[in-house]
């Protein structure tokens, strides 16, 4: 076996680096922009956020500028022409460091996300934009998945071999390398030298892939023997499902939405990996199984809407529902197309997903736009529900008329609604200029001279005056109105029970024990008996003295406490008042207390502390307890 010499390895780096300028430009400036990053870590706020933004358009100029070499190449352009699409695509990614402030606008990570998607997605078709080519449209995505698999693999290697060499050097000479210096090395790796050796393996004669006919064996192994059987569970699952709740009519869970996305992403990936031996006599079942699978994933994909469509209705658009929206219709626009159609265009997927994500970032169709308005009307709804939206402006509601539940929901959703788009996009609905406002706000300084709100600390204040000025002082954000399950159920708060005055009076007993939870079973040795404490979560506690045991719940003193209003309220502390108050209770010790006994044994739990919460529809859960065991032998 020869291995190539040092000279041949640098030689193929630089035509590399000649090759694709531009591309080796913008992955040497990210990884100067992180390297800048960690070293200024917690110092310079300002620098930070300009280098996390020039990471971000370091990433997209290599991707938009990939994407421009290779629909270059595939025109067979002059040198001119390529150069100058190459630069075109340059200055539009570099020019999206002015829109893009990720520090000061969360949404910009996803913005940068779905730009990062859809840019990955244009260098899989860039070269195959015109009629036909299938063949090499698949053996060029197999050609770059396997170099980037590649890639990786030898990223790890090196940087696990180079930090070992840096921890020996420490170890052994006194050095002193810093963690930060393992973090500059991975980002050199896997910006520089993972990227180079990647762009050394993307195929430049892309219109040869076309007579390429190969297939690796271990990737047929691996999609008919692993991701067609798990997308075949996953389908046979999310159908009896489908069955159940219609049995039940009942709506479906929110959660069944990511599992259809998961089916969807499974058996799109089996049947794309194995497009090329599809019409192979050996494998004619693939045809077969790639139109039963599109053919099941019409009706879950009604139930993928149905599950959307629940919760939009109820709690508005958001982002996240926005996404599972677009992803359901281009799901079911494919699902058509592969089976109405007999001539089936792979080049289809990656094209038109890549032009509904970037319809998804910016303009008025976009997610962030047709989630704000929504928010924005579900925020103004409860105003106008409660007589508090006069001459088209919102005015102070009227807290009192207002139950805890409602108010709750009120301020969750406005407390959503300025961390996710600010204070000022409640404008149209306010006299006062809110720009003002927030710049009012974001202005304070404390008494050396500072400023006393940063980031998500000036989105709290922003919340907190809007809350104060529109009358909603009294309530807080406590209760989950649904946004991530969509069952509208909220908890309640926690409720400490404590016993009154904490002395324990141990007459009639013969010694005192602890409840000791740092083990699931505790055994003590105590004047002959074999004593062994065991407990199963907050809910039961044993107690096993020699060979009987003693079973505690302490639910049963919490039920009957609960039960009896008029005690619970004369055992509580004054400041459980408060609307939003820890309830906490000084609760006599004959209360706090469970007796067992046997022939030979009279064991009391004394419980110390018990805390529990219950939830909207009354269903208590223990939290925490303590308490002594008390023992006497008869």
């Amino acid at each position: 076996m020869k291995f190539p010499s040092i000279k041949n390895l640098a030689q193929s780096a630089g035509n590399t680096i000649k090759r694709y300028p531009l591309e080796t430009l913008f992955a040497l400036t990210g990884t100067i922009a992180a390297t800048v990053k960690i070293e200024l870590d917690r110092l310079n706020l300002n620098t930070e956020n300009w280098c996390m933004r020039i990471i971000m358009v370091a990433n997209l100029g290599f991707l938009l500028c990939l994407s421009a070499t290779l629909y270059a190449q595939s025109k067979n352009w002059g040198a001119g022409k390529k150069a100058g699409i190459k630069i075109a695509a340059a200055i539009i990614a570099a020019s999206i460091i002015f829109i893009l402030d990720p520090p000061n606008r969360e949404a910009d990570y996803v913005r940068f996300f779905l730009l990062s998607l859809a840019f990955h997605l244009m260098v899989s078709f860039a070269a195959f934009t015109g009629k036909g080519h299938i063949q090499g449209f698949w053996q060029f995505n197999k050609t770059l998945f396997l170099r980037i698999l590649a890639s990786m693999l030898y990223g790890v290697v090196l940087f696990a071999g180079l930090s070992a060499a840096i921890g020996a050097t420490n170890f052994l000479f006194n050095f002193k390398f810093e963690y930060d210096t393992y973090f500059i090395l991975w980002v050199w790796i896997t910006g520089m030298f993972t990227t180079i050796f990647f762009l050394a393996g993307v195929p430049i004669d892309t219109k040869a892939l076309d007579e390429d006919e190969s297939y690796p064996k271990g990737l047929k192994i691996f999609t008919q023997y692993v991701l067609i059987p798990l997308s075949t569970v996953y389908v046979f699952i999310l159908l009896a499902y489908e069955i159940k709740i219609l049995i039940e009519w009942k709506l479906p869970k929110g959660t069944v939405s990511n599992l259809i996305l998961g089916y969807a992403v499974f058996g799109i990936l089996s049947l794309l990996l194995v497009y090329p031996i599809r019409e192979q006599t050996e494998n004619k079942w693939l045809k077969t199984y790639a139109r039963s699978f599109y053919f099941l994933l019409i009706p879950l994909q009604g139930l993928l809407f149905v599950a959307v469509g629940t919760r939009v209705f109820s709690y508005g658009v958001t982002e996240f529902r926005y996404f599972l929206i677009v992803l359901a219709v281009w799901l079911l626009g494919i699902s058509l197309y592969f089976l109405l159609f007999k001539k089936q265009n792979i080049k289809l997927i990656p094209m038109s997903l890549a032009v509904l994500t970037l319809l998804s970032i910016y303009g008025p169709q976009s997610a962030f736009t047709t989630s704000m308005y929504s928010q924005r009307r579900m925020v103004v709804s409860f105003f106008k529900k409660h007589n508090a939206f006069k001459n088209g402006y919102l005015v102070p509601v009227d807290s009192t008329k207002i139950s805890k539940l409602q108010g709750g929901q009120a301020v969750d959703r406005l407390s959503y609604f300025v961390d996710k788009y600010d204070l000022v996009a409640l404008q149209p609905y306010f006299k006062r200029n809110l720009q003002l406002v927030a710049d009012s706000i974001a202005g304070k300084k404390d008494a050396e001279g500072d400023l006393t709100y940063y980031r998500s600390g000036l989105r709290d204040a922003k919340y907190e005056w809007a809350k104060k000025t529109l009358g909603l002082n009294r309530f807080e954000k406590y209760y989950a109105y649904g946004d991530t399950t969509g069952h509208g159920e909220a908890i309640d708060n926690e409720y400490f029970l404590y016993q009154k005055n904490n002395i324990t009076v141990v007459k009639d007993y013969d010694f005192m024990l602890s409840t000791d939870q740092s083990a699931d079973s505790v055994i003590n040795n105590y004047n002959g008996m074999k004593i062994m404490q065991t407990h199963i979560d907050q809910k039961v506690f044993i107690l096993k003295v020699n060979d009987e045991s003693f079973q505690f719940e302490p639910i049963q003193i919490v039920n009957k406490l609960v039960a009896d209003t008029v005690k619970m309220k004369a055992f509580g502390r004054k400041e459980n008042s408060q609307l939003y108050a820890t309830q906490t209770y000084d609760v006599p010790a004959y209360l706090m207390q469970i007796t067992k006994e046997s022939p030979r044994y009279k064991v009391s739990l004394l419980f110390d502390e018990i805390t529990f919460k219950r939830k909207l529809k009354g269903k208590l859960e223990l939290l925490a307890v303590s308490g002594q065991y008390l023992v006497k032998v008869k």
